[in-house]
C-alpha cells in the first residue's frame, strides 16, 4: 500500500513543478529585461527559423553607443574573448576579456564563435550589419540575433533573441534541453557583465544606463 501511495505523491510533486516552470519561470527567462514591444517587434534572422519551440528574447540597456558595443560581440567564443558569463563553465576556467582585442575584430560570415575547448566547433555566423545588428546560428534549426539600437538619450538598447527548434528524436535534443533550462543564467550573466565592461570604458557611462525600464539587475 506504501508503494503506490509514494508513487502518486512522487507524480503530483512532479505535476507541480511542471506546472510552476511552465505558468511562471518559464514566461520569465523568455522575456528577461525585455519590454512588451521588444518582445513582440520582428529581429533580423527570425525568418531562418520557422515556429521555433524556444524563443527567448532578452535585453538590456548599456551606457555606450552601438559602435562602442560591437567590438566586445565580434569577439566572443572559446579561445578568443570568451562568453563574459560563468568562465568556469562556458570558458574552460579562462577568465573573459576586459578589454578590446584589435585582432579578433575580422568577424566574418561562416567563422566560428569557439565553444568547445579547442574552439574549433561552436556557433557559426549567419550575417553581420555593422555595427546594428549580428545573427549567429545553424538555420533552419537554431539562430541567435543580436540588435543595437541607439536611445535618445544616447545609450543602446542590447537586444538579443535566441530561437531553437527542438529535434526531440535526435541526439541534439540534449543541448536544446540545456539551453532550455541553463541558457536564462547564462545569458543574463553575459548581458550584466557586458554592460560592467563597456560602461567601464564608455564616454556615455553607466550614470543612465542602469535605470532603464526592462532592465532587470
Amino acid at each position: 500500500m506504501e508503494v503506490p501511495v509514494a508513487i502518486a505523491v512522487l507524480v503530483l510533486a512532479l505535476l507541480a513543478i511542471a506546472f510552476a516552470y511552465l505558468r511562471l519561470f518559464r514566461p520569465w527567462q523568455l522575456r528577461w529585461g525585455a519590454t512588451d514591444a521588444e518582445l513582440a517587434r520582428q529581429l533580423p534572422g527570425d525568418d531562418l527559423v520557422v515556429a521555433p519551440t524556444f524563443n527567448a528574447t532578452r535585453a538590456i540597456t548599456i551606457g555606450a553607443s552601438p559602435a562602442e558595443i560591437w567590438p566586445w560581440l565580434a569577439q566572443v567564443g572559446v579561445t578568443r574573448a570568451g562568453w563574459y558569463s560563468y568562465d568556469r563553465l562556458d570558458n574552460f576556467g579562462r577568465e573573459s576579456a576586459r578589454r578590446i582585442v584589435p585582432e579578433l575584430q575580422d568577424l566574418k560570415p561562416g567563422d566560428i564563435l569557439g565553444m568547445s575547448p579547442d574552439g574549433k566547433k561552436g556557433i557559426p555566423v549567419h550575417a553581420l550589419d555593422e555595427p546594428h545588428s549580428m545573427i549567429w546560428g545553424s538555420p533552419p534549426d537554431s539562430s541567435w540575433s543580436w540588435l543595437l539600437e541607439t536611445q535618445p538619450d544616447g545609450t543602446t538598447r542590447v537586444i538579443t533573441r535566441v530561437r531553437n527548434r527542438y529535434r526531440w528524436l535526435s541526439p541534439s535534443i540534449a543541448f536544446s534541453l540545456l539551453i532550455e533550462f541553463a541558457d536564462i543564467w547564462m545569458m543574463r550573466r553575459m548581458l550584466l557583465n557586458l554592460r560592467e565592461r563597456i560602461e567601464a570604458v564608455s564616454d556615455v557611462g553607466p550614470q543612465i544606463g542602469q535605470r532603464q525600464v526592462g532592465d532587470v539587475a
